[in-house]
């Protein structure tokens, strides 16, 4: 896996359950803000795929208190598994010198931003993706859908980020933006998330499990922009207005 190829990490807080993401993972999130002790579970780690630390705290949409949850990302951070950790940017502006005591540890920084409700204009995400790049080795964003030009803007911005050398990471949160989880890739997005199947109503809002994501994933690599993969596409994802219809 090297810094230009897109990764799908399997997002779990269980890592017992990495061998049944192996045939379709490059890696594992691991959700240490929800998981029952996450540093013993480290500790006795022994799966193939590394793992990419995430302890978020509840203003970020996790689980981790806010007291010690730096501390604990920080032990992860020394274990050979964990290759990567997750620094809210906001925690990132406003300690910086933390990313320092990371880099340390020779992991890489994924810079995150979200947004559960909106998705920003297309300069504001712009410079949010450069900012989150300024602070760390991979830019990742991820915002609410409302309509499908939400879609587009997240998708654009992730378009342009790469195109100007950015490592860089895009979702459109909610039914509306399913898609973008699929087709990122396409438009130069380096990290991919989905839960296992059966844990898919624990994590974010439009989530596609793994082995779905997986091969959409693959089915797009092979066939391109091919009727068939737009007409299934469509039939699982629903428009804005088909959305509505039903509602």
């Amino acid at each position: 896996m090297t810094a230009d190829e897109f990764a799908l990490a399997a997002t779990t807080n269980d890592l017992t359950r990495e061998p049944k993401a192996r045939e379709n993972a490059d890696l594992i999130e691991f959700r240490m803000d929800s998981a029952e002790e996450p540093i013993e579970q480290l500790r006795n780690y022994d799966g193939e795929l590394p793992i990419l630390a995430t302890n978020r705290s509840r203003w970020f949409g996790g689980e981790a208190a806010d007291r010690g949850r730096l501390d604990q990302l920080m032990a992860a951070a020394e274990f050979d598994a964990v290759e990567r950790v997750d620094v809210e940017l906001e925690t990132a502006r406003g300690m910086e010198w933390v990313l320092n005591e990371f880099r340390e540890q020779g992991v890489e920084l994924v810079i995150s931003f979200h947004e559960f409700e909106e998705t920003p204009d297309q300069a504001t995400l712009d410079a949010i993706i450069a900012e989150c790049d300024r602070y760390g080795d991979i830019a990742k964003v991820a915002t609410y859908a409302n309509d499908r030009s939400d879609c587009l803007r997240v998708l654009t911005a992730i378009d342009t980020a790469t195109r100007n050398g950015i490592r860089a990471a895009g979702i459109a949160m909610g039914e509306l933006g399913s898609h973008t989880r699929i087709i990122g890739p396409l438009y130069g997005s380096k990290l991919g998330y989905a839960p296992l199947e059966s844990d898919t109503s624990d994590y974010a809002p439009g989530q596609v499990s793994l082995y779905r994501l997986d091969s959409l994933i693959e089915m797009i690599r092979e066939s391109g922009k091919s009727t068939r993969l737009l007409r299934e596409l469509d039939e699982e994802y629903p428009t804005q207005q088909e959305v509505t219809q039903t509602e």
